[in-house]
């Protein structure tokens, strides 16, 4: 069948060909165009291309000068060589839509499987993003809400991207699921995930993780980090900011760690800011941007709710960067309001 649908092509060029050669015409030109396309439905290479016009030049023009033919038996072998390399090429294109199309639902499935909900609480305003930089996400962050009320926050960056910080953050995430509702001080959390990532993740990966819990009866935000990015607390009655400092290993290097935890009054107005190094690194012409080009960009922004800042925030570091992200992006921050 496939040899038969050859040999009419193959006809179907010798008489296009011929009528071109009398005629001239546009409409001849088409026919050739019609002709291509039936020839990559049917994967005749473009060395059996030249064949059919050899065979057909020589039945149109028996007196075809010997030279001519000479020079298509030496295209015949150009394209023999250039047909193969498309071939080639064709296929890891193939492959590279295949790969293409499982990343993408691999970043569905991550989408789904790292989906949180933000905790409603008249109290407070809460904004979040995350964007990744390429399909999957390193950047994870996650809200909780335990029965007392106490709202739990975390963000954490995986030290490596791809498909292998995804499936890490999906347990993570786990991880902390399992968590039981007296365990959420973020000094518990963060020992039992630690324990978690030393054990299951392997030891060229690690993750920077910050765990927060604000107790809206006492108001008081309580917090620890491993190695993560410090957070930003905004002070409304001065109009000021300082760091969130908190030290700690990042997870998974010892399974014995134990973190510290501090603790901050949280008034009226007041921010509680918290973000990957994705928002820190970003770049400008001069290089990283500096803490305070962000405090700045923030305080243009300070009198929108949370969700217009965090985007906000990102849009303009977006367009710093070109529209090109080097880095995944987490920003998330916490406002009370009464």
């Amino acid at each position: 069948m496939i040899e038969n649908d050859s040999s009419q092509i193959e006809n179907g060029y010798k008489k296009a060909l011929m009528k071109y050669v009398q005629e001239q015409t546009e409409q001849q030109l088409y026919q050739g165009q019609l002709l291509s396309r039936k020839t990559i439905e049917h994967n005749i290479s473009p060395e059996e291309i030249i064949s059919w016009h050899k065979k057909a030049l020589l039945d149109i023009f028996p007196e075809t000068r010997p030279e001519i033919l000479d020079s298509l038996d030496f295209l015949l072998e150009v394209m023999m060589g250039y047909g193969i390399a498309y071939r080639e090429t064709q296929s890891l294109r193939h492959i590279q839509q295949e790969l293409n199309s499982e990343m993408e639902i691999a970043a569905n499935v991550q989408s789904t499987l790292l989906e949180t909900k933000i905790p409603e609480l008249e109290e407070l305003e809460i904004g979040s993003i995350s964007i990744p930089a390429k399909h999957m996400n390193g950047d994870f962050y996650q809200f909780l809400q335990d029965e007392t009320g106490n709202i739990g926050v975390a963000i954490a960056d995986v030290i490596g991207k791809g498909i292998p910080a995804a499936l890490c953050m999906s347990m993570i995430k786990y991880a902390m699921d399992s968590i039981p509702d007296q365990k959420h001080l973020p000094s518990h959390v963060l020992q039992a995930l630690n324990m978690v990532v030393e054990r299951n993740v392997d030891t060229s990966m690690f993750i920077t993780m910050f765990y927060g819990m604000y107790n809206p009866k006492t108001s008081i935000f309580s917090y620890a980090s491993a190695g993560h990015e410090p957070g930003l607390y905004y002070h409304a009655d001065t109009n000021s900011f300082e760091e969130l400092y908190a030290k700690g290993l990042l997870l998974g290097v010892n399974k014995d760690t134990t973190y510290k935890q501090y603790e901050q009054q949280v008034n009226i107005g007041d921010m509680i800011i918290l973000m990957s190094d994705g928002v820190t690194e970003c770049r400008n012409e001069n290089g990283f941007i500096e803490k305070e080009y962000l405090i700045n960009l923030i305080q243009q922004n300070i009198h929108f709710h949370p969700n217009e800042i965090v985007l906000n925030v990102y849009k303009h570091l977006e367009k710093l960067q070109h529209f090109k992200l080097r880095d995944d992006f987490t920003l998330i921050i916490l406002k009370k309001v009464q």
